[in-house]
């Protein structure tokens, strides 16, 4: 019962049926026949959603919410009872091969999002699988590699996410990594799958497997880890018998799993007859929702949206042939695909086509280049779709570079140098460079993969059927130099330090101060907003309140994403400068505002606490920073908290010389003590060298206390250390 079936089913019996778990996490990958989880083998069709990539760049928690709907549904009228997602691991790196299926670079965003899928999906009644937790930010020796990561880049970077979807949407099952977490691999970590999950968290779920993961079935069972998938013949029942037996294992934890795997089964059980999908509805569903995943970078001179009239050339092969999934597990079937050359003849009527590269490598490449060259000089406006190709960004293996396929990028030098505006198409699942042809071009649309309704969605938005509102997710370096893992992804030796620590993505550009190409939280859009009155009060000691208006200014209808950063207190730890903490959607009609309010939450000022393990709020002013991303702040308003005031730690003879002299009680009297006898000169010396107690203010009172020349006695010392406590 506590091993599959087979690749995607559980056992049945005990009267618990057999359960189906498929991979999601953007669209329902049912296979029938032979069954794989490497994608090899065809599955059922169904509707390829955007990807994490994408969902991430709509910052619309309530889109996300009717996407989980319609993938619940999908699964369920394909007899599916847990949908593997949605996948919330943080981009680390621009370089991770799985990024396609990940949210964004930040914990909030990520949470925010993937609460709501789950709440989607579940509201169908189909179970979620929260993945992959934790700290599984790429794909090299994944099977094997260690994450080295200290405590507070845990707790404020790659668990807050986790955490947030099972305290607030309840998934009925998490699954965990493949790697292990500071040399203890995920799926027989006690502290990860108990402790922390289940005891600080109260999750009441299953946790499975990730397929293949477990490297030894006893330590999985009794660190938590209930369901083995795939199945492994007789070998993981064999194993845990054998421990009961011998008394390794208690009988109860067995029990424990297998009532765990019963609510499963009872939570996902149909409770009416499955439904025909509408799959033209899920299909517009993907295409709107693809249409809010567009990220309008760059538009020079009004160039985008394209108007009928207007002489368009089409170039580039992803015209045609749309990249609009990753590989791997999560690949889907799908029921249909919009075509953008297509599209855009529909919404434009004639356009002039070239391919100007091409995938097949028996193809002319200087003769397609040429083609796309006139076609570009003969054009108003000249559209390059460029991008990555699916064996460029797939599970199972990270990118070792930024680059566009360098006939890409010469098609856009190529056209760029005669056309008279030239736009870039962009489609690719992970970040790519866009140097160094960035300048020569009028406008950019980051268009990831955006599923099978990608080129409905493309189309809408250089036409202006759509007001592109989508708003990056991840930072864009300028270099791959540039990035906070780059001397540390993807390790070395099995091992991968996790250097940065707490600065990962904006969390490092803002606070080192380093250029980028695009900011997270970055995206234009073909109206203006502006803000109005940003207002911030403290709503109790560490908590505040805050409310802007936001105005559309320009002549067409847009939604703007509103962001509000947090920029700490002074404080005892190094911090980012800002941190994302809250945001929200909103739709405005030209000339129409709204009121935007906030409600700032204790962890949107604290930070974690390694020595006392908690999370702590600084006392101080902290400030509230509206942006437009995170590098573009447009209004901020300091609001003073009382924040977490301790009482001092009792000192021991241990405690440094700085901790007794800057104690609020001991410090005065022992500079007392240390000063009883002595001249005016004397003290007048001290007074001046300033450099004296930095000597030796990280040394142990007792050791000082020792020296020649200080020798305070122990009477006198053991005296200070009962005034502090």
């Amino acid at each position: 019962m506590l091993s599959g079936r087979d690749f995607w089913s559980t056992h049945e019996g005990d009267g618990i049926r057999s359960l189906v778990l498929v991979d999601g996490p953007h669209g329902v990958r049912r296979q029938g026949g032979e069954a794989d989880n490497l994608g090899f083998n065809e599955s059922l069709p169904a509707t390829c959603f955007p990807p994490g990539v994408a969902l991430g760049s709509t910052w619309n928690p309530d889109l996300i919410r009717e996407v989980g709907e319609a993938l619940g549904r999908e699964a369920r009228a394909l007899d599916v009872d847990v949908l593997l997602g949605p996948a919330i691991n943080i981009k680390r790196s621009p370089l991770g091969g799985r990024t396609f299926e990940y949210f964004s670079e930040d914990p909030l965003l990520t949470g925010v999002l993937a609460t709501e899928y789950v709440h989607g999906v579940q509201s169908t009644g189909v179970g979620a699988s929260l993945k992959h937790f934790a700290v599984n930010s790429q794909e090299t020796e994944r099977m094997r590699v260690s994450a080295e990561v200290d405590d507070r880049a845990l707790r404020e970077i790659y668990l807050p996410a986790f955490e947030r979807v099972v305290t607030e949407a309840q998934p009925v099952t998490v699954m965990s990594s493949y790697n292990a977490i500071n040399g203890v691999f995920s799926s027989e970590n006690e502290w990860l799958l108990t402790e922390l999950l289940r005891g600080e968290w109260g999750f009441d779920g299953l946790v499975v497997s990730d397929w293949g993961a477990i490297k030894d079935r006893v330590d999985a069972l009794r660190a938590g880890l209930d369901l083995e998938m795939p199945g492994t013949g007789d070998e993981g029942r064999n194993a845990i018998v054998a421990a009961v037996r011998d008394g390794r294992v208690d009988r109860a934890v067995v029990d424990r799993a297998i009532d765990r795997l019963r609510r499963l089964a009872e939570r996902t059980a149909v409770v009416a007859p499955a439904d025909l999908t509408d799959m033209d509805a899920h299909h517009a569903l993907a295409r709107r929702a693809a249409g809010e995943a567009v990220v309008l970078l760059r538009n020079e001179r009004d160039t985008l949206p394209l108007r009928r009239g207007q002489r368009i050339a089409v170039l580039g092969e992803l015209a045609v042939k749309p990249q609009y999934q990753g590989g791997g597990s999560s690949h889907v079937n799908v029921t249909r695909l919009d075509i953008p050359l297509d599209e855009l003849r529909a919404a434009l009527g004639d356009l002039v086509y070239a391919p100007g590269y091409a995938t097949d490598p028996a193809a002319d490449a200087a003769m397609l280049l040429e083609h796309a060259r006139a076609a570009a000089e003969a054009a108003d406006v000249a559209v390059v779709f460029v991008g990555l190709q699916e064996k460029d960004q797939s599970e199972g293996f990270d990118r070792t570079h930024l680059d566009l396929p360098a006939e890409h990028v010469a098609l856009i030098q190529a056209v760029a140098a005669v056309a008279e505006r030239t736009v870039v198409v962009l489609s690719n699942g992970g970040v790519v460079s866009l140097e160094p042809w960035h300048d020569s071009v009028d406008a950019i649309v980051e268009g990831w993969v955006l599923g099978q309704a990608a080129g409905g969605a493309l189309a809408d938005v250089l036409t202006g059927v759509v007001n592109p509102s989508g708003r990056l997710a991840e930072s864009i370096p300028f270099r791959l130099q540039d990035t906070p893992t780059y001397l540390n992804f993807p390790g070395e030796n099995e091992i991968v330090r996790h250097g940065e620590g707490v600065f990962v993505g904006y969390r490092w550009y803002t606070t080192a101060e380093q250029p980028v190409r695009y900011s997270f939280g970055h995206g234009l859009s073909y109206t203006t907003f502006a803000y109005e009155g940003l207002e911030v009060s403290a709503s109790g000691t560490d908590t505040a309140a805050a409310r802007v208006t936001v105005r559309n200014e320009g002549a067409v209808a847009g939604a703007e994403v509103v962001q509000l950063y947090v920029a700490p207190a002074a404080s005892s730890v190094r911090r980012p400068v800002r941190e994302l903490a809250a945001f929200t959607k909103v739709r405005l009609e030209p000339g129409e505002s709204a009121v935007v309010e906030f409600a700032l939450d204790r962890r949107a000022f604290a930070y974690w606490d390694i020595v006392k393990e908690r999370w702590f709020v600084e006392p101080g002013t902290h400030r509230v920073e509206l942006g437009r991303s995170s590098a573009d702040i447009v209004a901020s308003a300091g609001v003073p908290l009382e924040g977490d005031i301790d009482k001092p730690a009792p000192l021991t003879l241990e405690s440094t010389v700085g901790d007794w002299f800057g104690h609020p009680v001991v410090g005065p009297a022992l500079m007392q003590e240390m000063t009883a006898g002595a001249s005016a000169e004397q003290l007048a010396a001290a007074s001046e060298n300033e450099n004296m107690l930095k000597m030796v203010e990280s040394m142990p009172m007792g050791q000082f206390a020792r020296f020649p020349g200080v020798e305070i006695p122990d009477a006198a010392l053991e005296q200070l250390m009962a005034l502090s406590g």
